[in-house]
């Protein structure tokens, strides 16, 4: 199994190992208090739009929050055809088309050359691909890894296993790794800020009916990234999509990695507006 490696600056990608990016194991840092930071406060938009700029630990992100009483969360992979989307651009492009525009769009997970989905992906409450439970090299197998779900206004992260045996109702799932934050606690494997820097991106969930998508500006370690979610952005769980080919629609000019190269994509609709 393979996560996907950007090769060239138009954002093409093609299957090959890729280790984890873990910098040289440690233990779990101290829990950092929140507002010791250098979190910067969301601006006046925050109520207006779900997406902002945010700054912490001296990185630029775009986070969207999303309510799901007012927004509905979808998973997708493949047009009416069967042929994947293949970037966010042609997805926008495609449900505008139909009548239903994204107001967020995100990348949703690893993988394969052929952009199916390297794990468990649900979509309409049906699966389309099967969980892997599987071991091997790169970011996907670093356990534990977890599956992010949505089930009408409702939303959980849960690891593979725990997932696998208490089947949450879902209308969408995709797995992914490594968890990011457990529970409050970081991944074990993470070290407090390890050398390798990536634009990343992940899902985490606040509450049960709060999601939040975010993704960096700059290159980002695993540490700052998951503290990002669990001290900044108040998440208990929080789960890693992809690093490098990471890529995010959003108004206002918050979009980030717009021509790149992706697999599955989760997409954020107002409920309010009417769907053609």
């Amino acid at each position: 199994m393979f996560a996907l490696l950007l090769t060239a600056a138009c954002g093409s990608a093609v299957s090959t190992p890729r280790p984890a990016e873990v910098a040289q194991p440690a233990s779990p840092p101290p829990a950092a208090a929140p507002g010791s930071s250098s979190f910067t406060a969301p601006d006046s938009r925050a109520a207006a739009q779900p997406c902002r700029a945010v700054s912490f630990e001296a990185a630029d992100y775009t986070v969207c929050e999303i309510d799901l009483r007012r927004y509905r969360v979808g998973l997708f992979w493949q047009d009416r055809d069967g042929r994947p989307y293949g970037s966010l651009y042609a997805f926008k492009r495609a449900m505008a088309a139909a009548g239903d525009p994204p107001v967020v769009s995100m990348n949703a997970g690893m993988y394969h050359e052929d952009l199916s989905p390297v794990g468990l992906f649900v979509s309409g409450g049906r699966q389309l691909n099967p969980a892997n439970e599987g071991d091997g090299d790169g970011n996907f197998f670093m356990k534990p890894n977890g599956v992010f779900y949505v089930d009408g206004e409702s939303a959980g992260i849960l690891e593979t296993g725990a997932y696998l045996r208490q089947a949450p109702a879902a209308g969408i799932a995709t797995q992914s790794g490594p968890l990011l934050v457990i529970d409050g606690a970081l991944h074990p494997l993470f070290s407090d800020d390890g050398p390798s820097r990536k634009i990343r991106n992940g899902v985490g969930v606040r509450d049960g009916h709060t999601v939040v998508f975010a993704i960096s500006r700059d290159g980002v370690s695993f540490g700052s990234f998951a503290r990002l979610f669990r001290d900044a952005l108040g998440c208990r769980d929080a789960l890693y999509l992809d690093g490098s080919v990471s890529a995010l629609s959003a108004p206002d000019g918050l979009s980030v990695g717009w021509g790149i190269r992706v697999g599955p994509i989760l997409a954020a609709f107002d409920r309010a507006a009417p769907v053609s």
